[in-house]
């Protein structure tokens, strides 16, 4: 059994490796640069992102939990789930499952008969995950997958199982609306009559609160950017400088959206060696690294318009700073 299993995250790394060429390649080869955010968990990035989770600015998890922690009895009730029916509960974009280990609490504890199926980028976030899952909730049955979200979608529209998906920490704002329009859409073509979404999104808020968020005094943020240069200089034998890029946040109120960039402070050359290529940066030329997108109801709205779901239920936490959807099928 560990044979098949290394040789499967050994294939897992090697496709993963020719996708991270891929869009490496393209990204910086568009007019405004960009790099894809997926990328940005490996071992060293989970980390980061786990001490990002736990920063004093970082508003988003810490609301999300708190929906999760003090609301956990009224999110099993909004999605009707009943003890005496099997479902399965999968998580997209599962990371460390802070939040989601609450409701597998209250779901234990009541005795429901459910699996849970974290899927996730990172395998070592899944590996992480459910050790400490089988050590703190042993009757909990887990079942991971590694992948982004996409990937996931038909094996979805194969399984005739009732389904509970949660999308949480409000990953789908690091989608662009029409990616994000896709995405539900495609979701929701994959799902049957009676499966629900559990989805987590970023409310709009004053600039004051959500640019911290992003750009926090310790300089763990910018660190955990800056690491996905380190990550394609160790993967793609590049030689980026990070002491050549600076981490830089923007944001409006008026937008909805947040965007982090890494800023070239010189003019350089930056060659990709499994690319066998260089790319040419003047100074203050920025990489798009990821987007935020903050939400109210007729964003949302409108990124659901062209799918079959219906908003049925919204729990925000105390400051309204985050709210969970339970979206059904129309």
């Amino acid at each position: 059994m560990k044979e098949t299993n290394t040789l499967n995250k050994t294939t897992s790394n090697s496709t993963m490796i020719d996708q991270l060429m891929n869009d490496v390649d393209l990204g910086l080869s568009n007019k405004e640069k960009t790099l894809p955010s997926k990328y940005f968990y490996d071992k060293i990035g989970d980390a980061l992102f786990v001490e990002i989770m736990h920063l004093p600015e970082y508003y988003v998890t810490r609301a999300e939990h708190e929906i999760f922690k003090n609301q956990s009895q009224e999110i099993i009730a909004a999605l009707k789930l009943d003890p005496n029916y099997y479902f399965e509960l999968i998580e997209l974009g599962a990371g460390d499952g802070l939040k989601t280990k609450e409701l597998l609490k209250e779901l234990n504890d009541g005795n429901y008969n459910f699996d849970y199926m974290p899927v996730d980028i990172s395998q070592n976030a899944l590996d992480s995950l459910e050790s400490d899952l089988n050590e703190k909730l042993p009757d909990v049955s887990i079942q991971t997958k590694q992948g982004d979200y996409f990937e996931v979608l038909q094996s979805l529209k194969e399984n005739k199982k009732p389904k509970v998906i949660l999308f949480l920490g409000s990953n789908i704002g690091n989608m662009d609306d029409d990616i994000a329009a896709d995405f539900i859409s495609k979701l929701s073509n994959s799902l049957q009559e009676n499966d629900k979404v559990f989805l987590g999104v970023d409310l709009i808020k004053d600039a004051a609160i959500v640019l911290p968020a992003y750009d926090d005094s310790q300089g763990i943020t910018a660190a955990f950017n800056l690491n996905l240069l380190t990550r394609i200089n160790h993967d793609l034998d590049a030689n980026f400088d990070l002491g050549s890029f600076e981490h830089r946040p923007e944001y409006k109120e008026s937008d909805g959206i947040a965007k982090s960039y890494l800023v070239s402070t010189v003019k350089q050359s930056v060659y990709i060696g499994k690319l066998n290529k260089s790319f040419q940066f003047e100074k203050n030329e920025k990489i798009l690294m990821e987007i935020s997108r903050k939400y109210n109801d007729e964003i949302l709205n409108t990124i659901l318009s062209d799918t079959r779901f219906k908003i049925k239920t919204r729990i925000t936490d105390s400051q309204k700073y985050f709210a969970n959807y339970v979206l059904e099928l129309k």
